[in-house]
């Protein structure tokens, strides 16, 4: 016999487990106000049809190669990044927050990194000790003076957010080189509108399609004095890298050209660009190359990536770079304990989003906890990202374990870490119907004439049960985050139904 739709509906949420803090339900296991119609719209479809749906999104996304590449694996160099049908809602109340908790950290950061670079008056205040500032693998001697457009180094930032068991948002990192992840933002708003058209309908939701206009304005920002109209282009490392598929989605949303180092030549201070019609000067660079490979004369004199000569025409100021050169001091995970302060000292302002607690192995007590305690904490190397150079001391090895402590012994300027925290989970569809699966948030800021925040944001989900590892890198998924216009959030009363479907 087969089941009816009340019962395929009752079995959506069956057995559902609220544990941490859950995004949809609350701590009686009422369903939070502005997930109210979204929870009744997902009963009414019931698992059969979202499971039709979540088909047609993942073959719609094979279908336009909404690919990324992780490394090392066996089975292939590309792989589709895994899609969750079941949209994230961040409130208007809630967003307020975190857009001005980032707008400050943004402007932080900035202001950090330019005095890095110049006064070094944070150093001078000993805000913080200058052997880390010196010691970053991120800090560049070449950038010591140097004058970059509009004072602005990071115009385009990632920061990650996870929400602990009490719900507070709170910063895990600071992602200023090259962050990666808002094409799967914008790709994830296109297939939810085509597969789920109908679950918009009683939601205000912000949108985020204008994101790539507004990063096309950042750009032209930094063009060189007297480019009225500066020709842009984004600069890959080439099919091979984890995240070409957003390097070229990027390039063609803005109607710019996608190059390669090799496409690129120095030419009498400048920078041009090869074509079939002769060269073609280049006015900005949105580079998604490391330092290290932008310039083989300057840098990584083995680097076949970037341009030689491209510090040159930089420091000449004959062209923009977007990120600048040397945000990486900023994104240093063994400077990341310090942005409290340094929002303070810049802004004499207090943090409106806070750190997590991290403890420093350069400090002998806090050293002494780290290796008395690695089966509870996690480790993470200063100069790592995509989730490598991490313990996860909860679910790890005793070698693992045993690895890491010789690690950090030998050399504990290079690690960080931090209570495990069990990251807030989210409905997921998992094997017919939906279950709690860990996640955080990755929004991005655009700093141009102005800070903007994209209203929305990657919204990463460890698929394994229980695994608190987002990266899609280590597995991770993604879903569609939605923020609501104030109008929209409590459309519905409280006092929904529980979890398990009873009231």
């Amino acid at each position: 016999m087969q089941p009816t739709h009340s019962e395929e509906s009752a079995a959506l949420f069956s057995g559902y487990d609220v544990a941490a803090y859950d995004e949809m339900f609350g701590t009686e296991n009422s369903v939070r106000n502005h997930y109210a119609p979204l929870y009744d719209r997902l009963n009414n479809l019931g698992p059969a049809e979202i499971e039709r749906r979540h088909k047609v999104a993942d073959l719609t996304m094979r279908n336009q190669g909404i690919t990324f590449t992780v490394y090392g694996r066996d089975q292939g160099v590309e792989r589709i990044i895994p899609f969750d049908p079941i949209p994230r809602l961040i409130s208007s109340q809630e967003w307020d927050r975190i857009d001005r908790g980032l707008k400050q950290r943004v402007r932080a950061l900035n202001l950090f990194i330019r005095d890095v670079y110049h006064n070094r008056s944070i150093l001078k205040d000993r805000i913080i000790p200058a052997e880390l500032i010196f010691g970053a693998s991120g800090y560049r001697r070449d950038c010591v003076g140097l004058r970059v457009p509009k004072d602005i180094y990071v115009h385009v930032s990632g920061i990650d957010l996870i929400r602990d068991a009490s719900g507070e948002y709170l910063v895990l990192e600071d992602n200023c080189r090259t962050p990666s992840g808002v094409s799967y933002v914008l790709k994830n708003r296109q297939v939810m509108k085509q597969i789920f058209p109908f679950l918009f309908e009683e939601y205000n939701v912000r949108p985020v399609d204008d994101y790539t206009d507004i990063l096309l304005s950042v750009l032209r920002n930094i063009a060189p004095d007297g480019c009225d109209d500066p020709s842009v282009v984004v600069l890959t490392p080439g099919m091979y890298n984890s995240a070409y598929y957003e390097h070229s989605f990027l390039a063609r949303q803005m109607g710019v050209d996608l190059v390669e180092g090799r496409d690129l030549v120095y030419d009498r201070g400048q920078i041009f660009r090869r074509t079939t019609r002769g060269l073609q000067r280049v006015d900005v660079i949105y580079r998604r190359l490391d330092d290290d490979f932008l310039d083989p004369l300057a840098f990584r004199p083995d680097s076949i990536l970037g341009v030689a000569g491209l510090m040159g025409a930089y420091r000449a100021g004959n062209v923009g770079l977007a990120n600048s050169l040397g945000t990486g001091v900023a994104d240093d995970k063994g400077i990341y304990p310090f942005l409290p302060d340094v929002i303070k000292y810049y802004l004499g302002e207090v943090p409106i989003l806070n750190n997590v607690e991290t403890f420093r192995p350069l400090i002998p007590s806090h050293r002494q906890h780290i290796l008395q305690n690695l089966e509870s904490l996690v480790v993470k190397a200063v100069d790592a990202s995509g989730g490598y150079g991490m313990l996860i001391g909860p679910s790890s090895t005793k070698a693992q374990r045993e690895e890491f402590r010789r690690k950090i012994e030998d050399n504990p300027r290079a690690y960080i870490a931090q209570p495990t925290i069990q990251l807030s989970r989210h409905p997921t569809f998992v094997e017919g119907r939906l279950d709690g699966r860990h996640v955080d948030l990755r929004p991005f800021v655009l700093y141009g004439e102005e800070i903007f925040v994209l209203p929305g944001g990657l919204t990463r989900v460890a698929l394994p049960k229980g695994s608190l590892v987002v990266n899609s890198s280590q597995g991770g998924g993604t879903k569609d985050t939605w923020v609501l216009h104030d109008s929209a959030d409590h459309r519905r009363a409280s006092g929904r139904p529980t979890a398990g479907g009873r009231a």
